[in-house]
């Protein structure tokens, strides 16, 4: 199949697109580079440096690949600058994303995947883990614009009969993820105790989050490129809560660091306590998470102590 995935040279995107293109798929990357990386991107994937704003750049590409299924990945997904500047991250999320939803129609496609967030579209739930069925109850702008694109594919899908899949995600961590931005504390914490800095814990450290490996995350976007899903949303999480100061921990421990965190003020719009109940995904896609977060944080580690040994080879070789 033909798939353009938006957001391809960044983490969880250029991983989906290097498995698609195992899976023998034809791959055309959309990124602006804003945050994604050009060295992220499969060599065997067609690349155009496009803003999902620009209107006619996208319609260009689908023009030329006539794509059969889009996987949109392409986000602004920091929270604390989503309340800061709402109107620029509504920008993306919604008029960029709508943008793709009118060339899906235009070109007919047969399957929109659509990457959203378990994490910030429940808000705080009364019940932990959340299903499909909690209450959506944002608790930041980033939560309202990612939530609002799931009812756009609804009429779409009504309407003019364009098919969906909803995947709401977890916190997601693994290789290619980048240490210098809002999320992704687990990047965060292992570059930083890997320069032998202290890394910041926002609030007393009972944050929780419901933490996935990437690569099943990318199994899940594999198992719904058929006819299967269609029309549905789906929690993708293991349903466990995992607090903040337990991720320091765990990282810590991996890289046997004796380093102490800071302790900094909550931030504005973050959600206190979330884990993702995954039993309707378990059912109707097969999918279930198989790398426990033990596993994981093993693997991320020994990938940032790769990627932080390579960049001091690199600067030993410039003194050189």
């Amino acid at each position: 199949m033909k798939i353009v995935v938006t957001g391809g040279a960044g983490f969880i995107g250029s991983n989906l697109v290097d498995q698609l293109i195992e899976h023998g798929h034809r791959v055309a990357v959309i990124d602006d580079l804003s945050t994604g990386k050009e060295e992220n991107i499969n060599k065997k994937a067609e690349f155009f440096n496009i803003d999902i704003c620009d209107a006619k750049g996208m319609e260009e590409v689908f023009k030329k690949i006539q794509p059969d299924i889009v996987s949109h990945h392409a986000a602004h997904a920091n929270v604390r600058k989503s309340v800061e500047m709402p109107v620029y991250d509504a920008n993306i999320n919604i008029l960029g994303s709508l943008n793709l939803c009118q060339l899906s129609k235009k070109y007919q496609i047969k399957k929109f995947i659509y990457a959203s967030t378990g994490g910030a579209v429940y808000g705080d739930p009364k019940h932990l883990p959340a299903n499909e069925a909690t209450p959506a109850e944002p608790l930041s702008q980033y939560g309202v614009s990612k939530h609002t694109i799931e009812h756009y594919l609804y009429v779409f899908y009504k309407l003019y009969n364009l098919n969906f899949t909803i995947l709401r995600y977890p916190n997601v961590y693994g290789q290619r993820q980048s240490p210098h931005g809002e999320a992704g504390v687990v990047a965060i914490f292992s570059e930083l105790m890997l320069q032998n800095k202290q890394p910041t814990i926002f609030g007393d450290g009972s944050k929780t989050r419901d933490y996935v490996y990437v690569d099943d995350i990318v199994k899940a976007n594999i198992a719904v490129l058929g006819n299967i899903g269609n029309g549905e949303i789906y929690n993708l999480g293991w349903g466990k809560e995992i607090s903040d100061m337990e991720v320091f921990l765990a990282v810590r421990r991996a890289l046997n660091s004796e380093i102490e965190p800071i302790m900094g003020k909550k931030r504005h719009g973050e959600v206190d306590h979330i884990c993702l109940d995954n039993s309707k995904a378990r059912k109707e896609i097969k999918w279930t998470p198989k790398v426990t977060f033990e596993e994981g944080i093993k693997k991320a580690t020994k990938y940032y102590k790769e990627v932080t040994k390579a960049e001091e080879q690199l600067c030993e070789t410039v003194k050189v």
